[in-house]
């Protein structure tokens, strides 16, 4: 039966990654004054801000997986394959460029200008406003592959490319000509870079040389050797010492000091991977590098000597995690053990909480060791493959214990000062090819039982490292490996499970076995609740037993998975279990139904799970992928139908979480547009809604003569002797200039209209026409402009002596009933009907048809006020109600 994806968990985002083997581009705000570094992260770019390092934007997804990066004042380019996007505010596309028919490597932004190049050595220069193919070059891999691109400074439209071969040609884009060939140093050229003194350039090559070459003169000015195999990345410092950094294949950076020619200072394991990009910020002492590692480091040059140390990181996993697990009770933690020897914490509330435990190192006298003569490597602990934390006695000593690989000692870990803990773990008298394979914390944080794969099962105090005993007959608790232990919640019952297809049951203080239950397969891993007492158990023949540990049976039988089943994770209220294995599935089973009630494919195997204690998030870690995955649990947003799934039951692919595809192709046009909600004029008939004005624009309508006698001067104001120039203005919200007495004399005739002396305003005159056309929005438009003594002004000029009309009476009546109709400007009629019954009340009480019309309003009137209150009071007591109820 066909699927249609999860109907439980939906993708959130990913933590944990920073960066790839892509070169990173650097940005300066003019506006904010501040560097933005932008990394590659698979098929979307980061940009981080390099005073925190903390993200400020994640682009949307692309296709494929970005090869190239660059970046200019106003957009960002990201190479994907044959195709080139343009980036605006660092997210949406608004450009795309095709015309390349191989894969683009080399980017490179020049003014109005994008200069590409692809493997097969095509050289194309675009239009970026419009993306038009401006000129193409085409170069013969065998003789000149395209390998590097510079825009040597000051030289106008001039671009100089170097190659695999070794030789640089300098080509001018505008007039399509070469203008001159370098020989070069016959090695072939892998970065090009622009010293800070005009003509000359840096070349690196691949047998690690490093060129400084003058291209005006043709003439090489010194050269380096760098020792680490070929340059990387080149770097010039521009803020005063002579220096140039140059980073290599293995991680280390060197730092060449021109002046005296020589190496100065060397940065060994700046990245455990080749160093990607380095880039020195203009004109300060700060070096940013990028690698293929996970980390995006800065680096400080305030040391004796001209030596860096770092200032700040962002590193996640340089190797993909194999388990992870919540920390804590919040649910805002999750820690993660990779193969790169780690244990890291991620937070997910933001990025600044995130910590970095450490790799450990099997001795702590290091400089002992390293006297010894071994290596940086050699005193890093193998990768974690279990451990278990608590958080119950955490801020008195270590809180986590992990298992290593290949390691029968176990090690301790300090969240809160992340570091290495106190103690490492290790029985007495085990066999010597005997190693660590399980652990578990005691609910109280004061205990933990570790398994091996002798059988034993041992007991040690966290606060003293004291071993405190050991489960079993002859040290043994299994004739096999132990493949999973776990305790209660009061301490009371010890469960272990091996190889030997026996699950059993301990007590904690006499380490008696008390039973044990033959299962159908050897075990592959277990997983207890504490609170629902249950245990789920995975064998080795992709089956699933849950155990109730009260009644020591097995309530529970599940089969569906096609593949080793490699972690699992309970819900917080016992009722989920959801399980992962390496068929690329996740699943739900509900344990009250025995069903399974959710399944989704993946495109990368997971390897690790864990539900939040607060059960809004599911975090998964995936085959050779870096980061920790997020999943919103859709069921505490709103209600979601579970129905049971048959046996025969397809699922289809969900996509981990990122951009969907839909809004990757929903590209924008103006960089000026902005996704800012619009609220709409009217929310529902039965609401009112206020006007924006502020209050005292009409809540002192009814009080203008008490304004006017408390604001009248006590003498009348006396002319300055030299009046200063200034322009008179029209009354009004928005300033218009008046014109001179002058110019109005000389305009207008000296024969006056018919009708002209009646006086009529220009409120009374698009009064009127809106009473034939019945839309009052231009009248009202014109009092919102107005001020309050302007707006008595407007309607003292309604009446005959006014210059207005009868009719101009029925027309604002008409005007407010309208208002009040549509439910907008709720305050302004209320306020304006006050103003204007004060003025025009015993002209009105002579009129029948203007009474007749006040009174039909008047009860409009009431029934809004009606409906009104009777929402007020209803809102009042209900607040009332829940005042009470906290009280």
């Amino acid at each position: 039966m066909p699927g249609g994806g999860s109907c439980l968990f939906s993708g959130f985002r990913v933590l944990g990654l920073y960066s790839n083997h892509v070169p990173h581009a650097l940005r300066y705000h003019l506006k904010h004054r501040e560097f933005y570094v932008v990394t590659s992260v698979g098929r979307s770019f980061h940009t981080f801000n390099v005073s925190r390092l903390g993200i400020v934007a994640i682009s949307n997804s692309l296709s494929d997986d970005i090869s190239c990066l660059a970046a200019d004042r106003m957009l960002v380019f990201a190479a994907t394959g044959r195709n080139i996007c343009a980036f605006a505010r660092n997210k949406e596309v608004v450009m795309r460029y095709h015309g390349h028919k191989q894969e683009v490597r080399l980017l490179l932004p020049l003014g109005d200008q994008l200069i590409s190049a692809d493997s097969g050595s095509e050289v194309i220069v675009w239009d970026v406003q419009e993306g038009d193919i401006y000129l193409r070059l085409n170069f013969d891999p065998n003789t000149f592959d395209v390998s590097a691109m510079m825009h040597p400074s000051t030289y106008l439209n001039k671009v100089l490319l170097g190659s695999s071969q070794g030789s640089l040609q300098l080509w001018n884009i505008k007039t399509s000509k070469l203008l001159f060939t370098f020989t070069g140093w016959s090695a072939g050229v892998t970065v090009l870079q622009q010293s800070p003194a005009v003509d000359v350039v840096g070349v690196g090559t691949a047998t690690g040389r490093i060129i400084i070459h003058n291209i005006r003169l043709d003439e090489t000015l010194m050269s380096f050797t760098q020792d680490w195999g070929p340059i990387s990345t080149l770097a010039f410092r521009t803020d005063g010492p002579p220096i140039v950094a140059s980073g290599s294949p293995q991680g280390h950076i060197a730092f060449w000091d021109l002046e005296r020619r020589q190496l100065v200072n060397q940065q060994r394991h700046a990245h455990r991977t080749a160093v990607a990009g380095a880039t020195f910020l203009h004109g300060e002492p700060l070096l940013v590098t990028n690698g293929a590692d996970n980390a995006i480091k800065v680096w400080i040059f305030d040391q004796e000597g001209g030596g860096a140390r770092l200032l700040r990181c962002r590193q996640g996993h340089s190797a993909p995690p194999t388990t992870i697990h919540h920390h804590g009770n919040d649910g805002k933690n999750i820690l993660s053990a990779g193969q790169d020897r780690t244990l890291q914490s991620f937070s997910t509330v933001h990025e600044r909480f995130n910590k970095n435990l450490g790799h450990g190192s099997i001795s702590k006298k290091k400089e002992k060791n390293k006297k010894k003569g071994l290596s940086y490597e050699e005193l890093r602990l193998p990768a974690i493959t279990a451990f278990a934390s608590a958080v119950t006695r955490q801020s008195d000593w270590d809180g986590i214990v992990a298992c290593h690989r290949g390691l029968l000692t176990t090690t301790t870990w300090n969240y809160h000062r992340c570091t290495m803990g106190a103690h490492q773990l290790k029985p007495t008298g085990a066999r010597r090819d005997a190693i660590a394979t399980a652990v578990d914390i005691t609910s109280c944080g004061n205990f933990a039982v570790i398994g091996s794969s002798c059988g034993r099962v041992d007991v040690y105090n966290l606060q003293s490292g004291l071993h405190r005993g050991c489960y079993g007959d002859d040290e043994k608790a299994h004739n096999g490996v132990v493949r999973g232990v776990a305790t209660d919640t009061l301490n009371q019952l010890i469960l272990t499970s091996g190889s030997d297809w026996l699950l059993k049951f301990w007590r904690f203080k006499t380490k008696k076995q008390e039973e044990e239950l033959k299962l159908n397969a050897a075990p592959a891993s277990m997983r207890l609740h504490r609170d629902s007492g249950m245990t789920a158990v995975a064998l080795d023949d992709f089956t699933l037993v849950v155990v109730d540990i009260e009644t020591r049976r097995v309530v529970r039988k599940f089969a569906g998975h096609h593949g080793n089943i490699t972690d699992m994770t309970f819900s917080p209220d016992g009722r989920w279990l959801v399980t992962v294995a390496m068929d690329c599935t996740i699943r739900t089973w509900d344990l009250p139904s025995g069903c399974l009630v959710d399944c989704f494919l993946v495109a990368a195997a997971p390897v690790g799970v864990s539900l939040s204690p607060t059960g809004d998030f599911l975090a998964t870690a995936h085959v050779d992928s870096l980061g920790v995955f997020l999943w919103t649990n859709r069921s505490l947003c709103g209600s979601v139908g579970l129905r049971p799934l048959p046996a025969d039951y397809q699922p289809s692919e969900e996509v981990l979480p990122g951009v969907t595809a839909e809004e990757t192709e929903q590209e924008v046009t103006s960089e000026e547009a902005d996704d800012v909600f619009q609220s709409a004029e009217q929310l529902g008939a039965e609401l009112v809604t206020l006007s924006l004005l502020p209050e005292s624009r009409w809540k002192s309508l009814l009080h203008l003569d008490n304004i006017k006698k408390r604001n009248k001067p006590s003498a009348p104001p006396a002319a300055p002797p030299t009046a200063p120039f200034f322009l008179p203005t029209v009354p009004g919200l928005m300033p218009r200039f008046e014109l001179s007495l002058e110019t109005k004399q000389d305009t207008q005739s000296k024969v006056l209209p018919w009708g002209s002396l009646a006086q009529k305003t220009e409120f009374s005159s698009v009064l009127e026409a809106a009473l034939q056309s019945g839309s009052f929005d231009e009248p009202l438009s014109l009092l919102k402009d107005c001020g309050p003594a302007a707006l008595s002004v407007e309607f003292t000029g309604l009446t005959s002596e006014g210059g207005g009309a009868n009719k101009l009476f029925l027309a604002f009546i008409q005007m407010i009933d309208s208002l009040l109709a549509s439910g907008r400007d709720f305050n302004l009629a209320h306020a304006y009907l006050a103003l204007f019954l004060q003025l025009h009340l015993q002209t009105l009480s002579q009129d029948a048809v203007a009474m007749a019309a006040l009174l039909r309003l008047s009860s409009k009137l009431e029934a809004g006020w009606a409906e009104l209150q009777a929402s007020f009071n209803q809102s009042l007591c209900l607040l009332s109600y829940t005042k009470s109820a906290l009280l």
